[in-house]
């Protein structure tokens, strides 16, 4: 970013993230990403060092099947791939489907029938193992899996993980907030619609000291916002029926036998902060911050602290 010389994308990134948190835990990592991350930046370097990749893949993605080794040896270079094998044109193909029931957490009662084969694709390079699925409700979805010992069920239950993923950042947006942050830099140089991207590189060691000080803002605000979220998950877990007591509210799909929500939780600790405030318990060293951030009679409402 503050180098004309560093070229790397996204994928580099997030396998070099990827890679270093494997170094720390000192175990195999399973990624399991969208389609974006079906690439061969991201599945050469994982699959070098041991780790692997479950992912979705586009439906015009284009496979081959491995080369028939000739009984004779001939001229030049052994082929590598054999057939080319479109994976949408194998989804048509109802016959070669097998049946089981589903294994993604939520499916009750629900039979999907799936399709594995095990091809080359050349974006990786080497034999990764293809699973077509057809969902009676969500439709037909194609997975794919740089780890040949998974069974395509595996793959498939892997895969909805992902869900959970997407309503965690949705909670995070929209309950905690943790991406809203807005951050202004007065000393930033406006850019209009077409300038392209900053040259830093170009740029004063003030100005880049000043960046990097607005990207550790960034940073700071979203660890802030996953330690709160991941407090409002403990609280739903440890103490779900504290939560739905201090619940004043009302839900159509609400059920007090089942872990609440952030929203839920978030909403309980609202409604006894006054109480929780007011009660005689309080550290001393607690007591100190409320006393130091708190709103006056008549000031800003509850939630804008002031110092």
């Amino acid at each position: 970013m503050f180098s004309n010389r560093d070229h790397r994308t996204l994928l580099d990134k997030l396998v070099a993230l990827l890679l270093t948190l494997a170094g720390i835990w000192d175990r195999k990592l399973l990624l399991v990403a969208d389609a974006y991350y079906a690439s061969g930046a991201v599945i050469t370097p994982l699959v070098g060092r041991g780790h692997h990749l479950v992912s979705r893949v586009r439906n015009n993605t284009v496979a081959y099947q491995p080369a028939v080794v000739p009984s004779r040896r001939t001229k030049g270079r052994p082929r590598i791939y054999g057939e080319k094998v479109r994976v949408k044109e194998l989804a048509e193909e109802a016959g070669t489907f097998t049946s089981a029931p589903s294994p993604v957490y939520g499916d009750q009662n629900v039979t999907l029938s799936y399709r594995c084969l095990d091809l080359l694709w050349r974006p990786a390079g080497r034999i990764v193992r293809f699973v077509l699925v057809h969902h009676p409700v969500r439709g037909t979805i194609f997975l794919l899996s740089t780890d040949l010992t998974l069974e395509p069920l595996e793959i498939i239950q892997l895969y909805g993980y992902r869900f959970k993923i997407e309503l965690g950042f949705r909670q995070a947006v929209h309950v905690i907030g943790s991406y809203g942050y807005h951050f202004w830099m007065s000393t930033m140089k406006p850019l209009r619609r077409g300038d392209g991207k900053q040259h830093f590189h170009h740029t004063t060691d003030d100005y880049r000291a000043a960046i990097r000080r607005k990207l550790a803002a960034y940073h700071a605000y979203i660890q802030i916002g996953c330690i709160a979220q991941g407090l409002l998950l403990h609280l739903s877990l440890n103490h779900t029926t504290e939560v739905w007591r201090c619940f004043q509210s009302w839900l159509r799909t609400m059920s007090p036998l089942l872990p609440p929500s952030e929203l839920v939780v978030a909403h309980a600790l609202r409604s006894g902060l006054s109480g929780f405030i007011a009660s005689r318990s309080l550290g001393p060293q607690l007591k100190k911050m409320l006393r130091a951030f708190r709103w006056p009679a008549g000031g800003p409402a509850p939630g804008e602290w002031v110092a």
